[in-house]
């Protein structure tokens, strides 16, 4: 989404609120052509992400090095991590706060292959959510030590779930 206040839909001509504009393949798209009038969710983040990577400049990937990374989650959430440290793989939930805008088609990174957003990984996507398995190393306190996640430095954890087994 974009900040500017008063944007011009491409695909209605409706003028638009701050907030209320998408920046799709470089065009404003207002949220009702995108989303009708489905009410957006409310979601809070229970922790970030702290760790040595950042949003790489080129489209896809980080940089900066990150075997493991800590995801700090806030005190209050101290009850919801009971036997959590007895579990070995999480799929942690979070918010791509570094998103770019949205290409509805371009060359998949790992491949070169032209394709859409849902067939990508790409961390440029209407929803930000981003979705990762982890290995968990440790607990202490609030704080989770994991490997595998490739989420940038202050990203908002969303959720923390078990890995479903066979996954």
């Amino acid at each position: 989404m974009t900040d500017s206040p008063n944007s011009i839909c491409a695909e209605c001509g409706a003028a638009c609120r701050e907030g209320e504009i998408f920046v799709i393949d470089s065009r404003n798209v207002c949220r009702r052509c995108l989303y009708g009038d489905v009410k957006p969710v409310r979601i809070y983040p229970i922790g970030f992400v702290d760790n040595q990577l950042e949003r790489d400049a080129t489209d896809f990937g980080t940089k900066g090095k990150a075997e493991r990374a800590r995801i700090e989650l806030f005190p209050s959430q101290k009850r919801f991590m009971y036997k959590l440290e007895e579990e070995h793989s999480l799929t942690i939930v979070y918010y791509l706060h570094k998103a770019r805008p949205v290409k509805s088609r371009f060359r998949r990174g790992v491949d070169g292959k032209e394709v859409g957003v849902f067939a990508s990984r790409t961390p440029d996507r209407l929803s930000k959510i981003g979705i990762q398995d982890v290995r968990l190393i440790g607990v202490e306190g609030t704080t989770l030590i994991v490997e595998g996640l490739d989420a940038v430095n202050g990203t908002p954890v969303l959720d923390i779930k078990l890995k479903w087994p066979g996954r």
